[in-house]
Parts: C-alpha cells; sequence; structure tokens
C-alpha cells in the first residue's frame, strides 16, 4: 500500500505572520469633497452653521448702509434675514437635551469646575429651552406679545452660560500649555541625549492643533457673549452696535463651521 507524504499544516499564528495584514483605510482622510459635505450637511449644527454665515453676511451688508433704504433689493434683504432667523430657531427644538447629558456625564476635578459647569451647560440649556417658545411665538402658535420677555430670559442665559463656558476653555487651555511644555522638554531632553523623540513629536503636534482648536472656540464664546450682551442691552453700548454685532456673528459662524467641518 502506497503512502503520500503529507506536508504538517502551517500553525494559524505562523500563517498570520507571514500574511501582510491590510491597513483599513481612514474614511475621513479618504471620503472626497462631495461626501465629507454630505456628512456636513446631514448633521443639524451644519445647516444651522451655513444658515448663520447667510444670515450674518446679510445684516453686515444692511448695518453698513452700502445700499439705498429704497431699493428693492433692501427690502428683500431685510426679510431674508428676518424669515432665516425664524428657521434657525427650528434647529433647537429639543438642543438642550446635549446640554443636560453633558452635565450628567461630566467628572469634575473640584467644586469650582463643578460650579463652572453648572453655569456653563445650565445657561446654555435654558437659552435652548427658551428658544423653542420664542420660535413658537414668531410663528404665531403662542401669543406674540410674550417674545420680548422671552428673549431677554434667552438674552441672559446664553450670557451667563458664556461666561461659564469661556472660563472653562481657559482653564483646558492653561493644562494644554503645561502638557505643551512638558513635551517640548522631554523634546529638548531626547535631542541632547541624541534618541529618538517621534512619538513625543508627533503627540506635541496633536496638543498644538488642540491648543489652536481651544483657542479658536474662546474667540467663538467672546463673540457669541457680545451678540448675547447686545440683546440685553438693546443695542445700547459700546460695540454693540448693528455693524459690530453682525461682525461678531459671522466670525462665530465662521469659527463654528470651521470646527464642524473637520469634526464630522
Amino acid at each position: 500500500m502506497d503512502s503520500k507524504a503529507s506536508t504538517p499544516p502551517i500553525p494559524a499564528s505562523d500563517a498570520s505572520q507571514n500574511r501582510k495584514t491590510p491597513i483599513p483605510p481612514n474614511p475621513k482622510v479618504d471620503r472626497d469633497f462631495l461626501n465629507h459635505l454630505e456628512a456636513y450637511l446631514a448633521k443639524r449644527d451644519g445647516v444651522d452653521k451655513l444658515l448663520k454665515i447667510s444670515r450674518y453676511a446679510t445684516k453686515i451688508i444692511l448695518a453698513s448702509s452700502a445700499l439705498s433704504e429704497t431699493l428693492t433689493l433692501t427690502r428683500r434683504l431685510k426679510s431674508f434675514e428676518t424669515n432665516v432667523g425664524v428657521s434657525r430657531k427650528a434647529f433647537r427644538l429639543g438642543k438642550f437635551v446635549q446640554d443636560v447629558n453633558a452635565l450628567r456625564n461630566s467628572h469634575f476635578d473640584s467644586k469650582e469646575e463643578l460650579v463652572l459647569s453648572v453655569i456653563a451647560y445650565g445657561g446654555e440649556g435654558l437659552y435652548y429651552f427658551v428658544e423653542q417658545f420664542i420660535w413658537l411665538a414668531k410663528s404665531g402658535l403662542i401669543d406674540p406679545k410674550h417674545s420680548r420677555n422671552l428673549q431677554k430670559i434667552s438674552a441672559w442665559a446664553e450670557f451667563i452660560g458664556y461666561l461659564g463656558s469661556m472660563s472653562l476653555k481657559f482653564r483646558d487651555l492653561n493644562r494644554i500649555c503645561e502638557d505643551e511644555a512638558c513635551l517640548e522638554s522631554s523634546i529638548g531632553i531626547a535631542i541632547t541625549r541624541g534618541i529618538g523623540f517621534k512619538e513625543e513629536n508627533e503627540r506635541l503636534r496633536k496638543l498644538r492643533e488642540k491648543k489652536l482648536m481651544k483657542r479658536l472656540s474662546i474667540v467663538q464664546d467672546l463673540a457669541d457673549g457680545l451678540m448675547a450682551l447686545a440683546d440685553i442691552r438693546d443695542g445700547k453700548g459700546l460695540l454693540l452696535g448693528p455693524l459690530s454685532v453682525s461682525c461678531a456673528g459671522l466670525l462665530s459662524a465662521l469659527i463654528s463651521t470651521h470646527k464642524n467641518w473637520i469634526s464630522c
């Protein structure tokens, strides 16, 4: 009886070592512009910020007196600005829930951070909650006579929320700067000793990107806070005129659009 010599099977572990594992593509890197735009527009914040850009760009044109009041285009731009403002409020339906959840899921290192978080998330959450009723009043479901009082409550809640938000972000920025200084020191030591520091260099790059985004976020809060203060003071005061407030609104919209674009 003839027998055939059989080759022993290659263990799975050895086979996996001999086989090159393909690196999965990064969808954010490989995605083209139109796919990226689709993902951006699928988020309500994405559409809301595009509306915000168009609204405040229109307000800048109107506030600059570049167009005569008698022109038909001027009347159309005023109507467009008003309607876009009402439309944006619809995107805030239920948005206060994200602030409630953010506060519930936060971990606090100190009582000071707890207080600032309650001010930040509580103020913003109350602002979004009241904005729902302002939208209902402007849409005609609620008596419009309540609009002014609701707008005052909304503006105060928004302003207080931004004060808390900026305080938290300044604390985060200080921590980032401390981490950056430590990493720079480690890289300096590595260079002196002639050892590799590729990993530290990559961490430093990401940390600097994070620092830039945190600074932009603070600028955005300052711009939005200025608009909230203008609503509280009915546009009376230094830097609270229509043109400066409209410029602040456009700046805030552009920063927010950039943040949302790179995050989706």
